[in-house]
């Protein structure tokens, strides 16, 4: 009876600890800078851009290889189960006027080796290396930029999500509000103090704000799938923004910003110098190559297996070694070489245009943004003090309906406009918040959200 009394209690308290727990996790808070944090740690890019990294650490290292000694180690047997014959005149074996089939070489030819090969000197060699370097910290910049393009994504993303519940939060207040209004025109209509037409508009309405509420949950959904989807997020994972993260602060706007410090032109100048290596590895053509070479065999030559027999039963050893020095002058190749500098050139070129083109847009950026945060700043202003004025309309309109000085159209339009007025003032947060990203974007400064 114990024993059953006491599986009880833990079966209650497991079961109590599982719901906690399910709670605690359906409620997940999470702010901008948590879901920055967890989009650089998980999201695919972010991941993919520090592979490339360690990619270029294995490069650097192939680079390398190319000024290192090679050494390779050989080993062969060869069994000659006929030999090839050759004829010689009959004088040289005592018999003149004949000709006599001689056998060349051994049944048994066994050898081993190794050997030695060094560039002393080859141009591309060098601009391997020093490419090499440059690749890696292209990909240590590209990584920074991916690191900025998830930072944008998300952020829009999170204040996207915030957008839509707000709207949502409207209607429901709106929703709210308009069942009161209802209950009292149904509570006058009971007394035959008000018209039904009255109660079916007022009944229409409220339909009407229902269905725009389940549509909202909709799109809030597909909002939240999206933001899960740029973090790197499960989706099934229930997340909670947090109100802070939608503070409007107005920014010290600055009237210049230096474009050298944007990672977008850093990756480009990276990337150009990356074209300049590649067009002296071309230009390396033109050079000669000088290269070592050393070499130490061992050979076996008798009737039998060499590896089990000596010199006593014929098998004779060796060693015999080599040291060369090659030199390689390239003297004419038909222009290959170049046509290929020529086309070096030409890409060098084109990234010229990209990155003054994208000097250009970075300029337009910020330009663009700091407008957008001047606008907006005046629209949440402007909009703010709508939505009380629409608050304060709507509060009069109530009041004189009840006392008959007002029609129920007069409440229903002055209902919609405190909703389109908390509409357009949460659009303009979001406008101010989408240009505040623009606006750090612009300067370089997006991973201020993680501060």
């Amino acid at each position: 009876m114990i024993n059953n009394k006491m599986i009880k209690w833990r079966k209650l308290a497991l079961g109590i600890l599982t719901v906690t727990g399910s709670l605690l996790y359906s409620q997940q808070s999470i702010t901008l800078k948590q879901a920055i944090e967890y989009a650089l740690q998980n999201k695919s890019d972010a991941l993919k851009a520090k592979l490339d990294i360690n990619d270029a650490d294995a490069k650097i290292l192939e680079a390398k290889a190319g000024a290192l000694p090679k050494i390779t180690g050989t080993a062969n047997l060869t069994y000659n189960p006929i030999l090839q014959q050759s004829a010689l005149p009959g004088e040289f074996f005592g018999a003149p006027g004949t000709v006599v089939m001689v056998p060349f070489g051994q049944k048994w030819i066994a050898g081993a080796g190794v050997q030695l090969q060094q560039a002393l000197f080859n141009q591309q060699v060098f601009v391997g290396l020093k490419a090499a370097k440059s690749t890696k910290e292209f990909y240590q910049l590209n990584a920074e930029l991916t690191d900025e393009q998830i930072i944008e994504r998300v952020s829009n993303a999170y204040f996207q999500v915030f957008t839509a519940q707000e709207k949502k939060s409207t209607l429901e207040s709106s929703y709210a509000s308009t069942e009161k209004v209802r209950n009292i025109i149904k509570s006058l209509f009971d007394n035959g103090l008000s018209k039904k037409i009255d109660l079916d508009r007022t009944n229409v309405n409220l339909t009407n704000i229902e269905t725009n509420i389940k549509q909202s949950n909709n799109g809030i959904a597909q909002a939240e799938n999206a933001l899960k989807f740029y973090m790197g997020m499960p989706i099934q994972t229930e997340i909670q923004l947090v109100q802070q993260d939608m503070e409007v602060t107005p920014h010290l706007l600055e009237n210049m910003v230096n474009n050298d410090n944007r990672t977008e032109v850093k990756v480009l100048l990276k990337n150009k110098e990356l074209l300049e290596y590649q067009k002296k590895a071309t230009e390396a053509g033109y050079y000669p190559t000088v290269n070592l070479t050393a070499n130490y065999n061992w050979q076996a030559l008798g009737p039998k297996f060499p590896l089990t027999n000596g010199k006593s039963n014929g098998v004779y050893w060796s060693d015999y070694s080599a040291i060369g020095l090659g030199v390689n002058i390239p003297i004419f190749n038909g222009f290959a070489t170049k046509a290929k500098v020529q086309q070096n050139q030409i890409e060098i070129d084109k990234l010229e245009a990209d990155l003054k083109d994208t000097k250009l847009g970075l300029d337009q950026a910020y330009q663009n943004a700091k407008s957008q945060i001047e606008n907006s700043l005046i629209s949440i202003e402007n909009q703010k003090a709508n939505v009380e004025l629409a608050e304060s309309v709507l509060a009069d309109t109530k009041s004189n309906y009840q006392y008959g000085l007002a029609t129920l159209t007069d409440l229903l339009d002055a209902e919609n406009s405190l909703v389109q007025a908390k509409n357009n003032y949460t659009t303009a947060v979001l406008d101010y918040k989408i240009a505040e990203v623009q606006y750090y974007k612009s300067k370089g400064e997006l991973k201020t959200y993680l501060k």
